[in-house]
């Protein structure tokens, strides 16, 4: 007797659970955005629509230092971490397996694996001893923490793009006596740059968004943007801090959908 076929979609409730899901995960921000747009300063009252507070904020001389803070921070971050995860993809994909690669892949991946919080605590550590010994405090920390925290990110979908590109190009331009520089220069680059991008944007929007990390290894005067705002959600909170939220909220749905996009775009 044939086995009938098993159709989640078709069991009872899952599609009350999935819209249940959809609602919590989706409601909140939502109503975030809504009262970014609200006239008064509660954050939970309507009391007609304003750009009030997206004008404060971007007249706010500490939000302007945090988010070009951010920007630095995460610019940086993403533009170094997506040349070192490019030169690691290409390590372990343009070579037979040897030993010791699967420790190479989580040795580059152990952001990925280790909670957040443990690596923030084992920089502050790290850097404290630094600091101690040097007594520099200024920005380099989080530009390499940021960066560290950012190359499993890039990896990944740089070394996805590279296991699924057709090698024959490559073979061919070696056949016809190509240099590996030229090879790379002219075959493999051109190839590969729509994953290079899209690491480099993940990167980025990783770097532009932590906040445990950039927390425990900041130093004063060093707020980026997430991290102001949960200074001042401990204070006295206003729509305007919905505001930047928002803002926050189109620049990460922005990336995130140009990353997709280029992830997707064929050879």
């Amino acid at each position: 007797m044939a086995r009938a076929h098993f159709d989640v979609k078709k069991q009872t409730g899952f599609t009350t659970i999935a819209l249940f899901c959809f609602v919590m995960l989706y409601a909140p921000i939502l109503t975030l955005v809504v009262y970014s747009f609200n006239a008064g300063t509660s954050i939970a009252i309507w009391e007609g629509f304003s750009w009030r507070w997206y004008e404060s904020a971007f007249a706010n001389e500490q939000v302007q230092d945090a988010a070009i803070r951010s920007v630095i921070i995460a610019s940086f971050a993403a533009f170094v971490s997506t040349i070192v995860a490019t030169m690691a993809a290409l390590a372990t994909t343009r070579t037979r397996p040897f030993t010791g690669i699967t420790f190479i892949f989580a040795s580059i991946n152990q952001p990925l694996m280790v909670p957040e919080i443990v690596t923030g605590v084992a920089l502050l550590i790290f850097f404290a001893i630094i600091k101690i010994e040097t007594g520099y405090t200024g920005l380099a920390y989080l530009l390499i923490a940021h960066t560290a925290f950012c190359i499993p990110f890039a990896y990944l979908p740089i070394r996805a793009r590279l296991e699924n590109m057709d090698l024959s190009l490559e073979r061919a331009a070696a056949d016809l006596y190509a240099t590996p520089w030229r090879t790379f220069r002219y075959v493999t680059l051109p190839l590969l740059w729509p994953g290079i991008l899209a690491g480099g944007m993940l990167a980025f929007v990783i770097s532009l968004d932590d906040v445990v990390i950039t927390e425990l290894v900041k130093s004063a005067g060093q707020d980026t943007l997430p991290t102001y705002m949960l200074g001042q959600m401990r204070r006295i909170m206003t729509p305007e801090m919905n505001a930047i939220s928002t803002v926050f909220l189109a620049i990460s749905i922005l990336m995130v959908t140009v990353f997709f996009l280029l992830n997707r775009k064929k050879s």
